[in-house]
C-alpha cells in the first residue's frame, strides 16, 4: 500500500491529506448550508469553521504527540509531520470545541445551537477521514485471517490493504467508518422532526460517537494509554455521559419549547 497519492519534483502528495482536505471541505459546506437555513451569514459559518478546523488539526496532533512523547521525545523534527499520520480525532474535537466556544462568546451567539449545526458535517468527516488511514496501514485492529475479514461483508480491496508485513489485521478504520456513516444519516433524519430540541443533536453525537468509538477501540493495536487504560474509553465514555445529560435536560423541557427547527429560535449575534 503506498501512502503517497502522487510525487512532483520530490513534493508528496499524501493520501491521508486527500482525504483530511476532501473532509474538511464538505463538513465546511454542510454547515454553511444548514446555517442558511436559519438566516446565518455563510462568512459567519466559514470563519467559524476555518478557526475551528485550523486549531482542531492542531490539537489533534498536540494531543498525538502527547501520549507518544517517547517517541516524539527523540524525533522533533516529526512533530509536524501529519501528512504521515498521527492525529488524534478526541484532541481535535476537544480543541474544537474550545475554538467554538469562544468564537459563540465573542459574537455573543449561543454554542449549542452553532454545535447542532456542525456535529452532523463532523460525523461525515470523520467517517471520510478514515480512509486516510487505510492508505497508512493504521488504525487497524488485532491480527486474524482473510476469511474472518470477509466474514463481514468487507470489499476484497479493503482485505487486500489489510494485509501488513505478512499479516492480515481487522479493519477498524472500515467498521469506524461504517458506524459513522450510519450516525450521519440517524442524524440527518432526527434533525427534520419538529419536536427536536436545541442541544440534542450535539448530545445524540456525542452519545453516539462516544459508543461507537468506545467499541472499536477494543480491538484498535495502536490506541494511546494512560497507565493501563485506553485514553479513548476514558474520554468515550465521558462523551456518552455528557449526552445523556443534555438528553435528559431536554427532556424535561415543553414539548414546544426551545426548538431545533423554529427558525426565529436564534440569536443573531453582533456579527
Amino acid at each position: 500500500m503506498n501512502p503517497v497519492l502522487i510525487e512532483i519534483a520530490g513534493f508528496k502528495i499524501y493520501w491521508y491529506t486527500l482525504f483530511v482536505l476532501v473532509s474538511v471541505f464538505i463538513a465546511i459546506s454542510l454547515t454553511q448550508r444548514e446555517g442558511k437555513r436559519f438566516g446565518v451569514k455563510l462568512d459567519f459559518i466559514f470563519n467559524m469553521c476555518f478557526w475551528t478546523v485550523i486549531f482542531g488539526l492542531i490539537g489533534a496532533r498536540v494531543y498525538y504527540v502527547i501520549f507518544n512523547w517517547d517517541y516524539f521525545g527523540q524525533n522533533l523534527t516529526q512533530i509536524p509531520q501529519m501528512w504521515n499520520g498521527g492525529l488524534a480525532i478526541h484532541g481535535g474535537i476537544l480543541a474544537g470545541l474550545l475554538t467554538i466556544y469562544l468564537y459563540c462568546k465573542k459574537y455573543q451567539v449561543r454554542m449549542l445551537r452553532y454545535l447542532d449545526f456542525i456535529v452532523p458535517a463532523l460525523i461525515f468527516a470523520q467517517a471520510i477521514g478514515r480512509w486516510g488511514n487505510f492508505f497508512n496501514q493504521e488504525a487497524h485492529g488485532t491480527p486474524t485471517s482473510a476469511s474472518a475479514i470477509s466474514n463481514f461483508f468487507t470489499p476484497d480491496f479493503v482485505v487486500q490493504g489489510m494485509y501488513i508485513n505478512g499479516v492480515y489485521y481487522l479493519p477498524m478504520f472500515y467498521y469506524e467508518f461504517l458506524a459513522c456513516l450510519l450516525l450521519f444519516v440517524f442524524l440527518l433524519v432526527i434533525r427534520r422532526n419538529k419536536y427536536i430540541k436545541v442541544g440534542s443533536l450535539t448530545a445524540l453525537y456525542l452519545v453516539g460517537y462516544g459508543a461507537i468509538r468506545f467499541f472499536i477501540e477494543i480491538y484498535r493495536t495502536d490506541a494511546l494509554m494512560i497507565g493501563a487504560f485506553k485514553v479513548a474509553h476514558i474520554i468515550s465514555v465521558i462523551m456518552f455521559l455528557i449526552g445523556v445529560v443534555i438528553l435528559m435536560i431536554n427532556v424535561r423541557k415543553s414539548k414546544f419549547e426551545d426548538l431545533y427547527n423554529d427558525t426565529s429560535n436564534i440569536e443573531k449575534g453582533n456579527f
